[in-house]
């Protein structure tokens, strides 16, 4: 049991440092198109850059998508699924995070060194980062891989000690936090550049909209670490778990609306095309909220129609 806790917080704060990693990038992403020397890009630079934003939000889907399959489906509670479900969504996540490494390099260096040497930058930072991330696994993972000993693990549940579910929520908050921070410095920043003042007025409401919704992330994931000192005088309780793991899933409810906004903001921009910016954005929307919410609903329901069907 103690080994299980440790493997998933050991995940969650790998997420961490994934998340951390790519917080930067996902406000370069954002910011770009506003900045003065977007417009000298190439038309194929300009549109990389916006494929670059779309695989970043891929990437983020998926690496924020364990703290609510935790929640949901197994109630912050330790199960190995939960350990392999992360493990197999970071395997995926980083594939379009490295792609997004390679084009924003191509977009930058090729300004000065030529599309030549863009693609020459580009090419390398995506390579070694395949090397970096894949290679060992390729070559080691497989001998070090275990065949599960019982075709059942899917639906065992531990009780998990208080003090570990509640480290891993607050880890899980953590997990979440970085990215929402770099997307409300971009939005905050945003409404200061010549950029914005040239949009049209749908998409500043829509901009602000979205900052709102952004900000509103950002205090809900501070609350846990104010209600823990405050309410609970930094106590461990049932009562704080069960608060810390709503106001995590209700944060998941406004923060792909406040990323959908903007990126409807970016793509408009870019393409000049209303039709083709509301459809992406709407995609991306339910991508954001089938991977967050109806997968672990699913999976929960899965697993309930199981375990009674187990007793009978």
């Amino acid at each position: 049991m103690k080994d299980l806790t440790h493997k998933i917080k050991t995940a969650m704060d790998e997420s961490r440092m994934l998340i951390l990693g790519a917080s930067v990038l996902l406000g370069f992403q954002f910011r770009a198109p506003f900045e003065p020397g977007f417009d000298s890009l190439p038309p194929s630079s300009q549109y990389l850059k916006v494929l670059g934003l779309a695989l970043l939000l891929v990437f983020l889907t998926l690496i924020l998508s364990p703290g609510a399959y935790h929640r949901i489906v197994w109630r912050g509670n330790d199960s190995p699924e939960v350990n392999d479900f992360t493990t197999s969504v970071m395997d995926f996540a980083l594939l379009p995070f490295l792609l997004t490494l390679g084009i924003d390099f191509y977009s930058v260096v090729g300004k000065f060194l030529g599309a030549t040497g863009g693609v020459l930058a580009g090419t390398q930072i995506a390579t070694v980062a395949v090397v970096a991330w894949y290679v060992p696994g390729l070559i080691w993972g497989r001998k070090k891989s275990r065949p599960r000993k019982n075709s059942k693990r899917g639906t065992e549940v531990e009780k998990t000690p208080l003090k570990d579910r509640i480290e891993q929520v607050l880890t899980e908050a953590r997990v979440v936090l970085p990215g929402v921070q770099a997307l409300l410095g971009f939005q905050l920043a945003t409404m200061l550049m010549d950029g914005f003042d040239k949009l049209p007025q749908s998409s500043k409401y829509i901009h602000v909209i979205s900052l709102i919704l952004t900000g509103l992330c950002v205090v809900l994931l501070m609350t846990p670490a104010a209600y823990h000192r405050i309410v609970e005088r930094g106590e461990d309780t049932e009562d704080f778990h069960s608060f810390a793991s709503r106001i995590l899933l209700v944060v998941m409810i406004p923060l792909p609306l406040g990323i959908c906004g903007d990126l409807f903001v970016v793509l408009r921009k870019v393409t000049r095309s209303m039709s083709f910016s509301v459809a992406t954005s709407l995609v991306f929307l339910m991508f954001f909220y089938s991977f967050w919410f109806a997968f672990p609903a699913y999976r929960r329901a899965q697993r309930g129609a199981r375990a009674t069907n187990e007793r009978k």
